[in-house]
C-alpha cells in the first residue's frame, strides 16, 4: 500500500541531523510513517517548506516539500495548492492521512475525485470532535468538521475520542500513540525536581508552571518551551530568567529531549486540553511521575497511580507536587506506575497493527 501524510514538520523527526523542534502531532506522524515503511509499505511525508531538500529518503520514508501550506496564511495556501497537487499526482497514494485539525482536510476531500485516494483523519484533540474547535474558528471549523464527517475513515487514540466519533454517527479505527524508542538505557540520578515541556501556546498555560516554581523555591525546575506565540514566549522567557530555581530552554531537538524526562522526578502538565500527550509517554519512558492540572485522558492518572490529577484546581496541583517530592515512597510508586502504563499500552507493533486494521472500518 502507498501512504501519504501531510504534516508541517514530521520530516524534522525523521532527520537525525535536524536541530529544529516541533510538536507531538508531528512526532506521531513521523513514528507511524517510519513504522509503516519498515513493514514495508511505500510511505511519503509532505512537509512545509522550510528550505529542506525535496525527495530525500529519511529512515525509509520519502519526504516531499509541499510549499508553505503550514503557515495558515491565505496566499501561502494558494501557492502551496499546486505543489501539493503535483506531489499527489507523482506519488499516487492509496491513502492520504492527516493528524489533527486543519482546513487542508477539506481541501484534500475536494481533491479526492481527481486522484482516487482514500482520505483518513486521525484525531489529536477532543476539541476536534466535540464542537469546541468550530466555536472558536467558525469558518475553518465548519470546513474541517464537514471533512471529518466525510472522510473514508477516522481514528481515535483514546476511548473518549472513540465515544465522540460514535456519538457523531461515525465508525472509527482505534490505536494508541507510538513511542520514540530509547537511544540509550535509563541511568543516572534524577537531578530535576519538576519538568515542563510544551510549545509556547496559550492553551499550554506556561505561566502556571512558573507560579508553581515560585511557590516551591527549593525545587529545581526546568522548562522546555519552544517559541510559537512570540508575545507569550517573550513574557515567559523574561519571567523565567528572573526565577532562580528555573532553567529555561527554548526547545530541545526530538532526539535529545528524552534525556530531560529521564532526569526529572515529576513532569508537570498545565494544558487546558490535549489528546493523549506524548509528554506523558516520554515521562513513562523516563520513569518520571506525572502531575496534571486538567488533562487526564481515559482517566489514566486514576487507573495508573502515576502521580496525580488536580481536576483543574491550581492549589491541588501545587500540593500534589509538594507531597510527592517530600514522600519518597509515594514518588517511587508513582514513577513505577508511570513506566507501567507505557509498558502496557504503548507496544508499537500492536498499535501499528491496530492502525492497519482501522483502514478497514
Amino acid at each position: 500500500m502507498k501512504f501519504l501524510f501531510l504534516s508541517s514538520y514530521a520530516h524534522l523527526v525523521l532527520d537525525p541531523e535536524s536541530t529544529k523542534v516541533s510538536g507531538g502531532a508531528e512526532l506521531q506522524i513521523a513514528l507511524l510513517a517510519h513504522a509503516l515503511a519498515k513493514i514495508p509499505h511505500d510511505v511519503t511525508v509532505v512537509g512545509g517548506d522550510i528550505g529542506q531538500e525535496d525527495g530525500r529518503m529519511l529512515q525509509g520514508v520519502k519526504t516531499r516539500t509541499g510549499g508553505k501550506f503550514h503557515t495558515g496564511k491565505h496566499l501561502d495556501t494558494l501557492l502551496a495548492l499546486p505543489k501539493i497537487m503535483r506531489v499527489l499526482r507523482e506519488e499516487r497514494p492509496d491513502y492520504v492521512l492527516l493528524l489533527g485539525w486543519t482546513a487542508w482536510l477539506f481541501v484534500l476531500l475536494l481533491l479526492k475525485p481527481l486522484f482516487g485516494y482514500k482520505l483518513g483523519f486521525i484525531c489529536g484533540l477532543d476539541t476536534e470532535l466535540n464542537g469546541e474547535f468550530r466555536k472558536a474558528n467558525p469558518v475553518r471549523g465548519a470546513m474541517f468538521e464537514y471533512a471529518v464527517k466525510n472522510c473514508d475513515m477516522g481514528f481515535a487514540m483514546t476511548e473518549d475520542q472513540r465515544t465522540m466519533f460514535h456519538r457523531n454517527g461515525q465508525d472509527c479505527g482505534f490505536y494508541r500513540n507510538l513511542i520514540l524508542p530509547r537511544e540509550r538505557p535509563l541511568e543516572g540520578e534524577k537531578s530535576i525536581d519538576l519538568l515542563w515541556v510544551a510549545r509556547c501556546q496559550p492553551i499550554k498555560r506556561p505561566h502556571l508552571f512558573l507560579d508553581l516554581a515560585e511557590n516551591l523555591p527549593d525545587c529545581s525546575c526546568e522548562m522546555i518551551c519552544p517559541c510559537e506565540d512570540q508575545e507569550l514566549w517573550e513574557s515567559v522567557r523574561t519571567r523565567a530568567e528572573k526565577i532562580s530555581n528555573v532553567t529555561f530552554r527554548n526547545g530541545v531537538p526530538y532526539h535529545e529531549v528524552q534525556a530531560h524526562y529521564d532526569a526529572a522526578k515529576i513532569f508537570i502538565n498545565t494544558s487546558e486540553f490535549e489528546g493523549w500527550p506524548n509528554s506523558f509517554i516520554q515521562s513513562g519512558l523516563g520513569h518520571t511521575a506525572i502531575v496534571s492540572l486538567s488533562v487526564n485522558p481515559d482517566e489514566l492518572l486514576e487507573n495508573y497511580k502515576a502521580g496525580g490529577y488536580a481536576a483543574n484546581r491550581i492549589e491541588t496541583l501545587h500540593e500534589m507536587a509538594k507531597t510527592l517530592l517530600t514522600q519518597g515512597a509515594a514518588l517511587d510508586h508513582a514513577q513505577s506506575e508511570s513506566a507501567r502504563f507505557v509498558r502496557e499500552l504503548h507496544d508499537n507493533d500492536k498499535n501499528v497493527t491496530a492502525f492497519l486494521d482501522g483502514l478497514k472500518t
